[in-house]
């Protein structure tokens, strides 16, 4: 029997009661998984799936935190338990508090350091927005942003043995501030949501060796049959050597080494491509070589996949995939959870929406004006859907022109609104790049926050030419980017060719809205609203049957994709084709599959 030491063991028994303690906070509806939740161990699956290494240690699980005046300076004594990683607003945190722009997040949690080989990165998802970070008291690093993925190095920060003690200080200031927010707002109401401070994404630690492979973008390239990579290695020396070995299913297909540094093309000609109906994903083994030794090793995959537009025979702009014109058409997917709001409250929950997304016949989803874990992506990579990104909107409300005039050119925004918002979307391409699913990106969504759209798209075209950009989704359209893109509710209609010309796909980027409130499955007993609310869920099919009759007429007129507002109910949004707590599917999904198969005939 191995020996266990006083310390380990009085913290193991020291969970186990405060295990005992927890509960969720609140009485709003839950999922079928927050019951599954694990205090231990929320959410243990390895959380980035574009880069895997088996050697790393979740950090999620009950932390001490506090909430403190906004001119504090240190954590204040502790007020309890937060199970991290779902925010102190919702109800899986057992917390259920908001913060609000005047006041601090604290965290404290202690953790044994495991052995590494110069570096043991502390990874954090997502925290929204401002993170300061401490280890053993002395101060690591600060980050900005509500999104993006972010580490800190803090193997100069370990005490040599012992318990190693993690503090953070959050600051969110919601819609007081100019960063990107999307749904969130202080006072939730209509379409806007309950606010998410703090850490919603998991934390974990990574140990490393001085050198090491960082990140890893790849772009396919159907015309040149190849695929592109581009590595991120720090601390390597000028002899070292990248190999990369790519395999489909089990059968290396090809293997090459270059300097870490260099853009590395490899020739895949009759590539098996990645397609909806059939996904194939190309294994792929990373390995930094120093002398002929491996120094650091990792695992990634890619899919080949070109998103592009077609001319079709009437002379009009088609989006298209791999040469193909395929009509796109999916929900419009909030990703919000009545128990983990941001966070989905298991990793069978984060699946299924993308499951019954596929099995009510869609073949898009539109990931509206927020970001998810790097797993969702991994989950649409392997299932094949096809994915709009949107970059989380921020600044002042649309929809029409807060932050510029009618001529598209007086600036309202702020210099520090603007730097904001270029780093965060930075961030947003740079971490989500290499997910094949994603074929569209969103800049601005109807005019909020919108400003000098031409500049933002040429840059979003230049740093990512392997996408389409859908530069403002319903917002102030300029003659940029790759499609033109209109909201129209509750009916469809799609934008007209003659006022647009046939240099864009035209695109229903919302329609629908259509509200069917369910007695015991909704988030508030009253003031619960859709764009046109029915009473039964006859009603709301007949009328939904309708709009597909008027979608398959604009799609032979020259529609290039529609999106359905939407997968979920949210709060007191009762738009959705499920119910806020997924328990109920509003139209049969069989029903719904039969309806859109004309679409992609």
């Amino acid at each position: 029997m191995k020996k266990v030491h006083l310390s380990a063991l009085l913290c193991m028994l020291s969970m186990a009661v405060l295990g005992q303690q927890w509960q969720p906070a609140g009485s709003r509806i839950q999922t079928p998984w927050s019951g599954q939740v694990s205090v231990q161990r929320p959410l243990p699956e390895y959380p980035r799936p574009q880069l895997v290494r088996p050697r790393w240690q979740n950090l999620n699980g009950l932390w001490s935190y506090a909430i403190s005046p906004a001119a504090a300076t240190a954590m204040p004594p502790a007020e309890g338990q937060l199970l991290v990683p779902f925010c102190v607003e919702s109800s899986l945190s057992g917390v259920g508090r908001n913060v609000g722009p005047d006041s601090l997040l604290w965290y404290r949690t202690r953790f044994t350091a495991p052995p590494h080989g110069g570096t043991l990165l502390l990874h954090f998802g997502a925290v929204d927005w401002r993170t300061d970070v401490w280890l053993n008291g002395r101060w690591v690093g600060r980050h900005e942003g509500g999104y993006d993925p972010f580490s800190f190095d803090i193997a100069p920060f370990l005490h040599k043995k012992g318990p190693q003690e993690l503090t953070l200080k959050v600051w969110d200031p919601t819609n007081a501030g100019p960063q990107p927010r999307g749904k969130q707002v202080a006072r939730p109401h209509g379409i806007w949501y309950t606010p998410v401070t703090g850490i919603w994404q998991t934390v974990w630690l990574e140990p490393l060796p001085a050198a090491y492979l960082a990140s890893l973008k790849n772009t396919p390239d159907l015309d040149s049959q190849s695929i592109h990579f581009q590595a991120d290695v720090k601390n390597y020396q000028p002899d070292d050597e990248l190999e990369i070995i790519v395999f489909s299913e089990e059968r290396e297909v090809s293997r090459q080494r270059a300097d870490p540094a260099s853009l590395i093309s490899i020739p895949l000609p009759n590539a098996r491509l990645w397609w909806p109906e059939s996904p194939h994903l190309y294994r792929t083994t990373l390995r930094l070589l120093r002398k002929g030794q491996v120094i650091d090793e990792a695992r990634s995959y890619f899919g080949m996949r070109k998103s592009h537009l077609m001319t079709d025979e009437n002379g009009l702009q088609r989006m298209a995939l791999n040469g193909r014109i395929l009509f796109q058409y999916g929900p419009l997917d909030q990703g919000w959870w009545p128990d983990g709001l941001y966070t989905a409250p298991t990793e069978a929950a984060l699946r299924y929406d993308i499951e019954q997304t596929l099995a009510m016949g869609f073949n898009l989803i539109r990931k509206h004006v927020k970001v998810e874990p790097a797993r969702w992506y991994a989950h649409c990579d392997s299932l094949g859907v096809l994915v709009w990104q949107d970059m989380p909107s921020g600044d002042r409300e649309g929809p029409w022109g807060p932050d510029i005039s009618h001529d598209y050119t007086e600036l309202v925004r702020t210099p520090a609104s603007q730097a904001i918002y270029r780093r965060e979307l930075r961030a947003l391409l740079d971490a989500f790049q290499p997910f094949p699913s994603i074929v569209c990106w969103v800049p601005f969504n109807e005019g909020w926050g919108q400003y000098h759209t031409a500049e933002v798209t040429g840059w979003v075209k230049g740093y990512d030419p392997s996408r389409l950009v859908n530069s403002a989704s319903g917002g102030n359209f300029l003659s940029v980017g790759d499609i033109v893109d209109i909201h129209h509710y509750p009916e469809p209609r799609m934008p007209s060719r003659g006022l647009f010309g046939k240099n864009f796909a035209l695109v229903l980027g919302e329609f629908g809205g259509l509200g069917l409130p369910v007695e015991g499955h909704t988030w508030a007993t009253k003031a619960n609203w859709g764009y046109q609310t029915f009473k039964n869920a006859d009603e709301l099919t007949r009328r939904y049957e309708g709009f597909m009759k008027e979608l398959k007429t604009m799609q032979q007129k020259g529609l290039s994709a529609a999106v359905y507002t939407q997968t979920t109910d949210v709060e007191v949004e009762t738009n959705g084709l499920m119910s806020y707590d997924r328990r109920v599917l509003k139209i049969p999904a069989e029903r719904l599959k039969a309806l859109h198969e004309p679409l992609y005939k």
